[in-house]
């Protein structure tokens, strides 16, 4: 499985945040902009408080059992692949919907004396900040499940060498 990287993320964040600033633009010169949701900060912060409270629990029985604790629970290898692959698609779809907001709010920016918009502005902030929880506890839910003696080329023991 491979890692997560920053710059994928942060090219994702990028893009979606250009993306969603210009059809802000175009939107608001044909209307009115659609809102941004208050449940989209609070549903990322959720998001993330499951996948750091996974990681530590993780890390707690994965350190239980390195340490040979009689009454240690191990971990079940499927388990914790699933556990890494939801992070990373947490983390993908955060870096996406983060992007979006903040193109978002970056175009409410420039109305701010509209009390409706900074309200709009603020939830976006918001839900930016989420949003990069939500990635920070999906790349700590991954640190804690790599295997020790995985490397970064992926030979690690048992694997052959790439031709």
């Amino acid at each position: 499985m491979k890692e997560l990287r920053i710059r994928v993320l942060a090219g994702v964040f990028v893009v979606a945040g250009i993306l969603s600033w210009a059809g802000a633009r175009l939107w608001n010169s044909f209307g009115t902009l659609p809102s941004v949701p208050v449940a989209a900060p609070v549903v990322l912060a959720l998001i993330a408080v499951v996948l750091a409270a996974t990681a530590l629990s993780l890390r707690a029985r994965l350190k239980a059992q390195r340490e040979r604790q009689h009454d240690a629970k191990g971990v079940d290898p499927l388990m914790a692949a699933r556990a890494v692959v939801f992070g990373q698609a947490s983390a993908l779809v955060a870096a996406l919907v983060a992007g979006m907001y903040g193109g978002t709010g970056v175009f409410l920016l420039e109305s701010l004396d509209i009390p409706a918009r900074r309200d709009q502005a603020i939830y976006a902030g918001f839900s930016v900040l989420a949003g990069i929880g939500v990635i920070a506890a999906a790349l700590f839910l991954e640190r804690v499940c790599k295997l020790p003696e995985d490397d970064d080329n992926g030979n690690g023991p048992g694997t052959a060498p790439a031709a």
